[in-house]
């Protein structure tokens, strides 16, 4: 593919039900992987903040944080739509603060689009974004951000209010521009319904395989995170192990004298080493 995908793109995948790959990524090597692999949009999640800087929650996670990780990941990919987490209380004042945030996102990062979290409750903010021109997606179900007030990390849309406002936060976000939306820890249910009723491509994360395509954290998928795995994450490999053993490798054979060996080492003349080693 010439150029990164677009939410053109998107759009036409979700009308021919071609399900979207989404994973997150934090830095350049990273990046680069997903991208070789193919994967159709790359998250810089505030998630960052726990599988990254070692935060017990996202809410610590600044707008310097996102922006440092967001330039490594857009340097480190080509191909991939770059969606930056806009953190906790970087849209919630009000609409300009949310838009100057946004577009401070936006430039100094290089990324596609940025993500916020909440329904109808920001809706000024995402109208705001979207009338500058920058992709907005949206993000219900489970908020992170928000999750001391939903009671925790549990599943979202079990009880008939809860879901109805779910679908019509869905549709407001749509209305006011947003060109996709994630759904976080909702029953299956729910999301194909909101899936069907909207226009815009749906992402799903513990929200069932009837959306429109799906997000992990990265380090969950590869094994590296130590913390407690959601139910919804599949591990796809155990790269921690192999890289604990790569490392125990490294530290036995340095302390036993075998690395470096002498194609790993530079050599010079000894006539040279003597001339530099005269007396003055």
């Amino acid at each position: 593919m010439a150029g990164r995908y677009s939410i053109v793109d998107f759009r036409e995948m979700k009308k021919e039900k071609k399900q979207i790959s989404m994973l997150t990524a934090y830095d350049f090597p990273t990046a680069q992987l997903l991208d070789e692999a193919g994967v159709e949009m790359i998250l810089v999640g505030d998630s960052l903040g726990m599988v990254v800087l070692g935060y017990e929650d996202t809410l610590s996670v600044t707008l310097t944080d996102m922006i440092h990780h967001g330039k490594a990941v857009v340097r480190g990919s080509k191909q991939a739509f770059v969606v930056v987490d806009m953190p906790f209380l970087t849209y919630h004042i009000n609409s300009e603060d949310a838009l100057r945030n946004a577009g401070k996102l936006i430039q100094e990062t290089g990324a596609q689009g940025v993500k916020l979290e909440g329904g109808q409750e920001i809706i000024a903010a995402v109208r705001a974004i979207t009338g500058a021109g920058i992709p907005v997606m949206g993000h219900l179900g489970l908020t992170p951000q928000s999750a001391g007030q939903l009671g925790g990390f549990k599943v979202q849309g079990k009880d008939p209010q809860v879901a109805r406002k779910m679908v019509e936060d869905a549709e407001a976000l749509e209305e006011a521009g947003a060109f996709s939306l994630v759904l976080e820890c909702v029953p299956w249910q729910l999301a194909q319904a909101i899936t069907q009723r909207v226009s815009i491509p749906v992402i799903g994360i513990g929200a069932g395989k009837n959306c429109d395509g799906q997000v992990l954290v990265y380090h969950d998928v590869m094994g590296l995170f130590t913390g407690k795995r959601p139910k919804f994450v599949k591990q796809y490999v155990d790269a921690r192990s192999e890289m604990l053993k790569g490392v125990k490798r490294y530290l036995k054979e340095v302390q036993e004298g075998s690395f470096p060996e002498e194609k790993h080492t530079f050599s010079m003349s000894e006539s040279v080493l003597e001339e530099a080693l005269k007396e003055g």
